[in-house]
Parts: C-alpha cells; sequence; structure tokens
C-alpha cells in the first residue's frame, strides 16, 4: 500500500517540476485591473444649466452620458460608476466624492456651452487650472454658479470663491500631478471631435472648475457645443446626434485607456535566459514619470519623497519629472509601485528608444 502511496506521489510531482523548468514569457501577464470611469452628467433637478429654446443642459448631458456609460460598459476590464443617472440635483462636492470613493482613474464631466454670440460654435475641453482670460472666467463662473444654489455652501468650500477661481491656487500644487494626463484625455476629445464629426476644434483650455478642482484623477469637463447656436441646439437635442458625441467621448475614453494598459497589469516575476552577443549598449532604458509641472524644482531625492534617480525634462512649459534609470520591464513595475505607495498615484512607465520617448 505504502509503495502505491509513494508511486502516486512521484507521478504527481512530474508534472510539476517539468512545468518548473518551461520558461516563461517576458510578456506575461496577471488579470486585469478594472479601469474605473466616472461619467458626470452636469447640472440636474433644479440646476437647469444652461436654457435656451426650451432646452435644458441637464437633459442633454444626462442622455449623452447615458449612451456613453451603456458602451463602455461592453468592456469587462473597464467599470463604470455615474454621479447621477435621473434628474437628480447634486452639490458639486458630491459628485467629487463619488469619483473620489470609486478611486477612479478617470473623470469625465459632460455639459453645453452658452455664448451672447450665437454664431458661437464647436467643442472645447477643460482641464483643471487658473484662468487667464475673460472669456474663460465667464464660463467657469457660469459652471461653478451651482454652488450658489447649496445650503451653506461657505463652509463647503471654505476659502474658494466661485466668482475668483484664483482663490484655490494652493490646490493647483496637489492636482498638477495630474495635469499631464487630464490634457492628454481632453486633446483625444477634441480629436475625435474635429475628425469624427467634423466639429470646430475650440481647443483643450485651463481654468477653474470647482468639480474639478475637488477630483483627485485625471479629469476632463467637456463642453458638448452650444445651445445658443441653432444648429448646434438641433444636433445635440437629436438622438443621433446626442449618440455621435457619445461615440465621439466613447472612442476618446479607449484611446486614453490603451495607452495605459502596461500599467494596468501586474507584472508576473520573470526569469529568461539571453542568448546570443551581448547588446547592452542598445538597450531600451525604463524610467517612470511620476509628475508633470509648471514649477521648476531640483531634480533631487528630497524634493521627491526619496525616490531614487530623479530626472527632470522640459517640454513647452511643462517640466516632467522622473524616477529611475532601469532596463527591465520589471524592475520598472516594480519602482513605479514604489512611487505609487509615496503617493504619486498617476505614475506610469516610459521607455527611451533610438533617442525617443514613448509611454508604455
Amino acid at each position: 500500500m505504502k509503495t502505491k502511496i509513494y508511486f502516486i506521489i512521484i507521478l504527481l510531482g512530474i508534472p510539476i517540476a517539468s512545468i518548473a523548468n518551461i520558461p516563461i514569457d517576458s510578456t506575461k501577464t496577471t488579470d486585469k485591473k478594472v479601469f474605473t470611469v466616472v461619467l458626470d452628467a452636469g447640472h440636474g433637478g433644479k440646476d437647469s444649466g444652461k436654457y435656451v429654446a426650451q432646452t435644458a443642459e441637464k437633459d442633454i448631458a444626462l442622455n449623452v452620458v447615458k449612451l456613453l456609460g451603456q458602451q463602455l460598459e461592453s468592456h469587462t476590464e473597464i467599470k463604470v460608476v455615474y454621479t447621477r443617472t435621473t434628474d437628480q440635483f447634486l452639490e458639486l462636492y458630491q459628485r467629487a466624492d463619488i469619483a473620489n470613493n470609486a478611486k477612479a482613474d478617470l473623470f469625465v464631466s459632460v455639459h453645453c456651452n452658452a455664448a451672447a454670440a450665437t454664431e458661437a460654435k464647436g467643442n472645447e475641453t477643460w482641464v483643471l487650472g487658473i484662468h487667464r482670460n475673460a472669456d474663460n472666467l465667464e464660463v467657469v463662473q457660469r459652471e461653478n454658479s451651482v454652488i450658489l444654489l447649496e445650503e451653506n455652501y461657505e463652509e463647503k468650500y471654505v476659502g474658494f470663491d466661485p466668482n475668483d477661481p484664483s482663490s484655490f491656487a494652493t490646490n493647483l500644487m496637489i492636482q498638477e500631478e495630474y495635469l499631464d494626463n487630464s490634457i492628454e484625455m481632453g486633446a483625444n476629445v477634441q480629436d475625435r471631435f474635429q475628425n469624427q464629426l467634423n466639429r470646430k476644434n475650440r481647443g483643450v483650455k485651463q481654468a477653474g472648475f470647482a468639480v474639478l478642482r475637488l477630483s483627485y484623477m485625471p479629469s476632463v469637463l467637456i463642453e458638448t457645443g452650444f445651445l445658443t447656436n441653432k444648429e448646434e441646439r438641433a444636433f445635440l437635442r437629436s438622438t443621433s446626434g446626442q449618440k455621435k458625441v457619445a461615440n465621439s467621448i466613447y472612442a476618446a475614453v479607449l484611446d486614453y485607456q490603451k495607452n495605459r494598459d502596461v500599467n494596468l497589469f501586474e507584472v508576473e516575476q520573470v526569469r529568461r535566459e539571453l542568448t546570443g552577443p551581448s547588446v547592452s549598449g542598445n538597450k531600451p532604458v525604463y524610467k517612470v514619470q511620476i509628475s508633470a509641472s509648471s514649477n521648476k524644482l531640483e531634480a533631487q531625492a528630497y524634493n521627491f519623497k526619496s525616490l531614487p534617480e530623479i530626472s527632470r525634462e522640459k517640454e513647452g512649459s511643462l517640466y516632467r519629472y522622473f524616477t529611475g534609470h532601469v532596463y527591465s520591464l520589471q524592475e520598472a513595475s516594480d519602482l513605479r509601485k514604489k512611487a505609487i505607495a509615496k503617493g504619486y498615484t498617476s505614475a506610469f512607465i516610459v521607455v527611451y528608444e533610438k533617442g525617443e520617448r514613448r509611454r508604455l
């Protein structure tokens, strides 16, 4: 009997030993993490938003968000969270709380525009920043004015004046960590509206929207068109127009997520035997971007929570800050985890090959 038991144990052990010697592909990964998107239909309830020719912004925003959510929910790796799915009034801080509590990877707020000049048309996407001109301030004041409908708003938004977005300048240092990603998402939206719908591209802009200020993740506020423009109002009121708008934003979200696939995986420990001549001089170099800011800081560990090998690159008006200088994706993945643990939650991996930097 004992002999039979030993024989069975030996047989069971053979596959295990064989598997242990099989080379592991370095591209193998564990299950995907869920990419969480919070969809925010602007206004609602007693706050109609812009109201022109019996057309309420709150209704169009909600219809677009529902259509967008349906498309995103068809992807098993994407989780969709809504701030509202009915004609409900929500305070701005509540919308941000929903996103923050969901630990969202992306916050998308959908709105409609308006202007005194009825010929104004096109789409624009906003990210957080200080308003730089009177036009920006007008849009910000209009979107922030919902605060005045809230009870005890002075207590809820201490130090923030909805008519003077520069009053939250100190918050920008916290949010600048996400600015680069927000701008990228905004550019995706604008490109899709222009190329798919042939709409006028009014660009990605920065201003002090309260709902963006309170959301601690990459965030965009999309003005889908002008209700004060007769042609655009008819388009936004129509079912086909709303579907087209939702589809463009859907494609933009997928574009944004696609560039983050590497960082949505936990890379498994791998061991690969290298063969052939050494090519160490031509190896790609990996770094982890931890921040992008308009502020120039010394590229020293003490400015970045003691992370190793800090480097800085200037691109336009932005400074990009990186940690690490390694030669394997595994090392870069480990370093990214370390950066996230230290509070750089939007850290991502970049690779340098043939003198060019690209994001993984």
